[in-house]
């Protein structure tokens, strides 16, 4: 198949229900170069990332490395690297911060309980920008270079903005991917302008779903409801609504979605193939992708709102 047909192809496959599902990450500066596996193909030490793959395992932490934009020569190693762990719940979502000299007591992190949301006042509270995580792994995916690294450089001579790049985000077919933090949204497809858009929208605790991928603090079935309830009511507010049930199995959900003023949905997901057959990734065979179709929202009668609290 052409790259013009496998971009056209790209092009109208549904966007909603394809972010990686994790509900904390953990992000670790890493510069110089990322191979297909970056925890145990880059400068961080292999054993250092075996360990933390190992420790991460059924602890809803997905681990990532990130650097900043630009030329990443094989001999620039940082005397300090930043590192952020941050949680996506709706009305839970946090970001804190560290600079550490050696990466290697990373491992010994409590990750269960940070995927449950617990910092226990880890390091400290990251109160900036919103962070945009462009994925630019190459090795990984050639598409992610070639459309992601320069989305990531606009972005940060642009300034205004917390930019990084980042190994791995899924959905390679969609580059350029960005991924949004504090709240955790993922989006394809991006362009400058609409990634500037989305990155304002977070500053002022919005969601933009134009190009939006869904929240990664859900299964891809929630991802794909949450979403469709927000195309309903037109919400923006970042932690206005929340994925509070889902019940079924591939190839169909129903998906409860509720709203903090007490209005709820029952949302109906099922799982489709991508047809005709395309790449799940550049340069990949070809393959049918699963897709998330939303085939009915029901309203729900009202329950009492619940308070929402951010921890800091």
């Amino acid at each position: 198949m052409s790259t013009c047909a496998t971009a056209s192809l790209q092009l109208t496959e549904p966007l909603a229900g394809t972010a990686a599902p994790a509900r904390t990450w953990l992000l670790i500066e890493q510069p110089g170069p990322w191979g297909a596996n970056a925890l145990t193909s880059s400068h961080l030490d292999p054993a250092v990332g075996r360990a933390l793959d190992e420790a991460a395992a059924g602890t809803g932490v997905r681990i990532a490395l990130i650097r900043r934009p630009g030329r990443h020569a094989d001999c620039h190693e940082p005397s300090l690297q930043r590192i952020f762990v941050a949680h996506t719940a709706p009305g839970r979502s946090w970001i804190r911060t560290t600079a550490l000299a050696d990466p290697a007591a990373l491992p010994a992190l409590d990750l269960a309980a940070l995927g449950a949301g617990e910092h226990g006042g880890l390091w400290e509270s990251y109160d900036g920008d919103p962070l945009a995580l462009v994925c630019t792994n190459g090795k990984r995916d050639r598409c992610c270079a070639l459309l992601g690294r320069p989305l990531a450089a606009e972005l940060a001579a642009a300034g205004g903005t917390e930019v990084w790049e980042v190994t791995h985000i899924g959905g390679h077919r969609f580059s350029p991917t960005l991924f949004v933090l504090p709240y955790g949204y993922a989006y394809g497809r991006a362009t400058a302008h609409a990634v500037k858009e989305a990155l304002e929208a977070a500053r002022d605790g919005r969601i933009i779903t134009a190009h939006c991928r869904g929240r990664s603090a859900w299964e891809r079935p929630g991802q794909a409801a949450e979403l469709a309830v927000r195309a309903l009511t037109g919400e923006e507010g970042a932690d206005a609504l929340d994925v509070t049930g889902t019940e079924g199995a591939a190839p169909r959900w129903s998906v409860t979605v509720a709203h903090t003023d007490g209005r709820a949905w029952r949302v109906e997901v099922e799982q489709g193939a991508a047809e005709p057959p395309r790449p799940e990734s550049c340069g990949r065979a070809l393959g049918t992708p699963a897709r998330m179709d939303v085939v009915a929202v029901v309203p729900l009668a009202a329950a009492r709102p619940a308070g929402l609290s951010r921890p800091s």
